[in-house]
């Protein structure tokens, strides 16, 4: 094989780029497909699939760009998209379906959607690039389709929102995860759909019908949720990301995304993340823009809504007007006027980002000019080639009705938003400041901002991603490092800051309110300091765990337990363990806050689909190094664990700071000198082993010590404590003279 090859074979072979997921979505790029199916009447046979409800799937196999995997599994997706009597459907394709841990790039599901109801062939693209700059959102492109070397069509090539999804997104996957979409969607006047209504009883098994689990677990945290929407609102904060629904709401009302919630009812996921909130997922925006306008959402537009409407549609819908069947997540959130100004905030950032600046028809027309050639190919496209080229700013005729253009609605839309109550008169916050910049762990943190025209300010922060923000009041009233009083400068004092602070404002008055940043909570500011060596300590390791304690899975596991001896929280964000210390960064913690003087306990399996706090690495039952950086690979801690007898761990005693020993294990405990294991050899009782600077020795008899030459170190007779700070470290023996016998001993 000839060099060159080899060396190009193996660059992009072990490009990790190339072969990511996020490359694999990548927007500027058209993906080829190729299926096979393994029999002849495929398509009669998933049209009988899907005519009967059975999630079963047709075997084929498939090419993605070139790579061949067989024994793959595809049905179809959708609902309103799909028909028995159309050519192009579309598709859900899942590679692992008979070879487990198959997948292309780390996907193993693809997603084609089949651009129903969408003459410009954008509506899904662009507005999914639009979501991702205000919430979690999957990502999404075109790929040409071909089944058994026929050209089916151009698709939309669309990131599940799966596992891997939720842990990219929230650093967790296995918490309740619903797909809310009823089995049957009712689409007559009062149909309920997955609304969140309490209407169908006090019992979890009452909703199972209207919401897809899709977790082990879940269905009591829903109807928590359920029972305090419809009935202690004012307490959902606690169950309910408010912020990700206000913003999934304000991109539905903005874009006159119907098919959602603000309609049926239907086309979003809810996880529960580890903070025990529930956040919403946006999916299946095929028909954003105002292409579905059949809807429920009120008393006065069932039976669907024209063009001109949806250019002026109110976006407090829900808190003015009576729908035909409870929508209690916009209704119950509405119901308070500082929820109603973030939402308002939300929007009029949206529509200044995207569609005052016509950003968004820019996006448009570089879509279009990607899939053109592709899309005069498409024989099984649902419109022409004509109505393609015109619909991204005119309407266009569908069987069921006009479909706008997307600039003619959008334009008007824009103009209208733009002049509604609560859109503009919003205070202006500048100069947002952080004291001290140069910050230590414990130091008390201001932080300030100048504030014009603010009835009310508040400071929203957290210890770390993924952790929940705290608010707290801002005040001009010069005693928060604010300078003087009543000046126009407001600030907060966070007590005993963390190492990693995020956090954003939110200011309002009696016309509108604003964050800063605009993005926020999805974007933020950000402050760090560097923890010092000590600061986080490696406390306790276990690599033979045989019976001591389990993880989640009832596996006994190895296991390190890393302890805060410090006087304020500290966020594990940029932090990495390894046991290789050529590679630093070997596995990279998840945003975990360990409180002051408390512990996080890492599981060294290898697995990590158990969880996030389940390492990428193993421990060495023969001892190994472990060390903990930051991404500056500064050392926070550093050890050598040694040889481990079963159930017994090797820790630091005094707890926190001491030397290392050999431990009756205390597992996210204190584990001080009364635990640790005292060697006993016949009349000899020995401890600490390993030890460090002190060595106690217990006998009534002479003993000897020597080195791994057999030199004579010390002899002693009933000796309680020696002092070994000039012994070299390494092996030691302990000999009983009387007895010829001898105990090995290790200094560290």
């Amino acid at each position: 094989m000839n060099k060159f090859f080899i060396l190009v074979f193996f660059a992009l072979f072990f490009n990790s780029d190339l072969f990511s997921e996020d490359n694999f979505y990548d927007i500027d790029t058209i993906r080829e497909i190729r299926i096979y199916f393994y029999e002849s009447d495929w398509d009669n046979n998933l049209d009988s699939l899907y005519i009967i409800g059975q999630n079963d799937r047709v075997l084929a196999d498939i090419i993605i760009d070139g790579q061949f995997y067989d024994s793959v599994g595809v049905r179809y997706k959708g609902f309103s998209s799909v028909s028995v009597n159309r050519v192009k459907n579309p598709f859900n394709i899942k590679l692992d379906y008979i070879i487990d841990g198959q997948d292309h790039r780390g996907v193993d599901k693809l997603k084609l959607s089949n651009v129903y109801q969408d003459p410009s062939f954008v509506r899904e693209v662009l507005t999914y690039e639009i979501a991702a700059n205000y919430m979690p959102s999957v990502k999404a492109n075109y790929a040409n389709v071909f089944i058994n070397d026929t050209l089916w069509g151009l698709y939309t090539n669309i990131q599940p929102v799966n596992k891997d999804f939720l842990n990219d997104y929230f650093g967790d996957k296995h918490n309740s995860f619903f797909k809310c979409n009823p089995e049957n969607l009712d689409v007559s006047p009062g149909g309920e759909n997955s609304n969140l209504s309490n209407s169908h009883g006090s019992d979890s098994l009452d909703y199972q019908s209207y919401y897809d689990l899709k977790s082990d677990y879940g269905w009591r945290d829903l109807y928590n949720l359920i029972d305090t929407l419809n009935n202690y609102s004012g307490s959902l904060d606690l169950l309910l990301d408010i912020d990700r629904t206000l913003w999934m709401h304000s991109l539905n009302y903005t874009l006159v995304n119907f098919d959602s919630y603000i309609g049926y009812s239907q086309n979003y996921y809810l996880y529960k993340t580890k903070n025990n909130q529930f956040s919403p997922i946006l999916w299946d925006l095929n028909m954003s823009f105002g292409s579905f306008r059949l809807t429920d959402a009120s008393s006065i537009y069932f039976g669907g809504f024209d063009i001109l409407q949806s250019q002026n549609m109110d976006p407090l819908l829900h808190s003015t007007q009576i729908s035909v069947s409870p929508r209690p997540l916009l209704r119950n959130l509405f119901l308070s006027e500082r929820h109603r100004k973030m939402y308002l905030a939300h929007i009029r950032t949206i529509v200044k980002e995207n569609f005052s600046n016509q950003h968004y028809y820019y996006r448009g027309q570089y879509f279009q000019t990607l899939i053109d050639t592709s899309v005069q190919n498409d024989t099984n496209k649902f419109y022409s080639y004509s109505d393609f080229t015109n619909n991204l700013t005119n309407q266009v005729s569908l069987v069921a009705g006009d479909c706008p253009g997307i600039t003619q609605l959008m334009n008007e839309r824009a103009i209208y938003l733009s002049t509604y109550t609560g859109f503009s008169g919003e205070p202006v916050v500048s100069n947002v400041s952080f004291s001290p910049q140069n910050f230590s762990l414990g130091d008390d943190i201001f932080i300030t901002a100048n504030i014009v025209d603010a009835t009310n300010a508040i400071l929203s922060y957290r210890y770390g991603n993924n952790m929940p923000f705290k608010q707290i009041v801002m005040l001009d009233d010069g005693n928060n490092n604010d300078g003087n009083a009543n000046d126009g400068v407001y600030g907060a004092k966070i007590l005993n800051s963390s190492n990693y602070i995020d956090y954003y404002l939110y200011a309002d008055n009696d016309s509108a309110g604003v964050f800063s940043p605009v993005r926020a909570a999805y974007e933020f500011y950000n402050n760090k300091s560097s923890l010092q060596n000590g600061d986080l300590v490696i406390n306790e390791v276990m690599s033979n765990n045989v019976s001591v304690v389990t993880d989640a899975s009832a596996k006994f596991e190895d296991w390190i337990e890393l302890y805060n001896p410090t006087n304020s929280p500290i966020s594990t964000c940029g932090l990495f363990l390894t046991d290789t210390l050529e590679l630093l960064h070997k596995w990279e913690l998840p945003s975990h806050l360990i409180p002051a003087g408390g512990y996080a306990i890492i599981w060294a399996d290898e697995d990590g689909g158990q969880g996030e706090m389940h390492a990428n690495f193993q421990l060495s039952n023969f001892g190994e190094p472990l060390t903990l950086t930051n991404l500056d690979s500064l050392v926070i801690d550093s050890i050598i664990y040694l040889p481990q007898s079963d159930d017994i761990s090797f820790g630091r005693s005094p707890n926190g700071s001491g030397p290392f020993t050999m431990l009756s294990p205390t597992f996210s405990a204190n584990n001080d000198l009364p635990n640790s294991i005292k060697e006993t050899f016949n009349k000899i009782m020995i401890f600490p082993n390993p030890f460090t600077d002190v060595l106690y020795l217990e006998s009534q008899e002479n003993i000897q010590v020597r080195d791994v030459l057999g030199k004579l170190i010390c002899e002693f007779e009933a000796v309680k404590k020696i002092q070994t700070s000039d012994w070299e470290a390494g092996f030691y023996f302990i000999n009983l003279k009387s007895k010829n016998q001898t105990l090995k001993v290790i200094k560290i």
